[in-house]
């Protein structure tokens, strides 16, 4: 298998943060390079479908691209530790946390960056009300996950799954426009701080 792989971009680290929990070392990486085009490229729209990152390709020759998509299939190739569930119950919270992961705080936060971080006007037009109404947006909904985090470690449960891995990355990835969360929200900083210390947050 091979991924081709952005360092800077957060959806391509949510791939590398899986295949670290889960010990995955026997995989190639392309690293493609996104303020130089690459992505843009015929031989790799070709392939990709789309001008994405990241994208997997299959021993088989199979392209697919979408974050969780490729986290679902390497999930399933290496099932241990699991991240997105055992059973239906556990699997079906995961995936809702993980959807409000996706919708009220990665998106929002990622849309935040790109539409007001100077070195993200060469991927499109910036709207600096985009930027404003996204990072309100996302702000806000942090409280749903401090409340969620009062009652749990984390937050589909007792152990940390791909919710865990999509909200922590979209928060993070805020960082380089100095948005970072309310400094009262005590259970969300401690969560932080757990997801902070794990040896895949390097990855």
């Amino acid at each position: 298998m091979r991924l081709y792989d952005a360092a800077v971009a957060p959806n391509p680290r949510r791939v590398r943060w899986l295949l670290a929990e889960k010990g995955v070392t026997d995989l190639e990486v392309v690293v493609v390079d996104i303020p130089a085009g690459e992505h843009k490229q015929p031989d790799y729209l070709d392939r990709a479908g789309l001008p994405q990152l990241p994208a997997l390709e299959m021993d088989d020759g199979t392209w697919i691209t979408e974050s969780i998509a490729i986290c679902r299939y390497l999930e399933s190739r290496y099932p241990e530790p699991n991240l997105f569930g055992r059973g239906p119950e556990e699997t079906a919270v995961i995936e809702m946390w993980m959807r409000r992961a996706e919708m009220l705080l990665a998106v929002p936060f990622m849309l935040g960056v790109r539409h007001s971080h100077p070195g993200f006007a060469i991927l499109e037009a910036q709207v600096p009300e985009v930027a404003a109404y996204n990072q309100r947006t996302a702000l806000a909904a942090l409280t749903v996950f401090d409340d969620q985090l009062a009652e749990n470690d984390w937050l589909a449960g007792d152990r940390l799954t791909i919710a865990d891995i999509v909200a922590y990355i979209g928060i993070d990835f805020a960082r380089i426009v100095r948005l970072r969360p309310p400094e009262d929200l005590a259970h969300l900083a401690r969560w932080v701080g757990a997801m902070r210390a794990r040896p895949a947050a390097s990855a």
